[in-house]
């Protein structure tokens, strides 16, 4: 049985991997997506499911929720108003748009996420109205022990 404080201790080991679009190699790069593929590999092992490749674009380009569609596949959907440590938070980047970013929350208030031209990095939540807009979906991992 995988712990929250797992999926928690391995987010925190990629921290300092370099952003690479598209990559999921701790140390290495990886973007946000690699970030939870990389954890996911580490707790449970093979990913359920390749993303396809895609573009720095592709929510825009596409107008659909993918992101979440494929999180809600393989995690368990959590409100956003009762998310833990260890869920998966996936943001829209603009008003109106899919949710094309996502992060590990480590703690209350803090998160773990890879972002263009930053390495991995535990940060503040994004807070205030403008977070709460740019939320848009929870996910737990499964098979979760507390």
């Amino acid at each position: 049985m995988v712990s929250r404080a797992d999926i928690i201790a391995e987010a925190r080991s990629w921290i300092g991997t370099p952003y690479a679009h598209q990559a999921s190699v701790k140390g290495i790069g990886c973007d946000c997506l690699g970030l939870v593929r990389g954890v996911w590999r580490a707790v449970y092992g093979e990913e359920p499911e390749q993303p396809p490749p895609y573009s720095r674009d592709w929510a825009e380009a596409h107008g659909r929720e993918t992101l979440a569609e494929a999180a809600g596949r393989h995690m368990i959907a959590v409100a956003t108003d009762k998310i833990r440590p260890a869920d998966v938070l996936l943001f829209a980047m603009k008003e109106n748009s899919p949710a094309k970013h996502c992060a590990i929350l480590t703690a209350p208030g803090r998160m773990l996420h890879s972002i263009e031209a930053h390495p991995v990095a535990e940060v503040s939540l994004w807070t205030g109205s403008e977070s709460r807009q740019r939320l848009r979906f929870a996910f737990s991992f499964p098979f979760l022990a507390d």
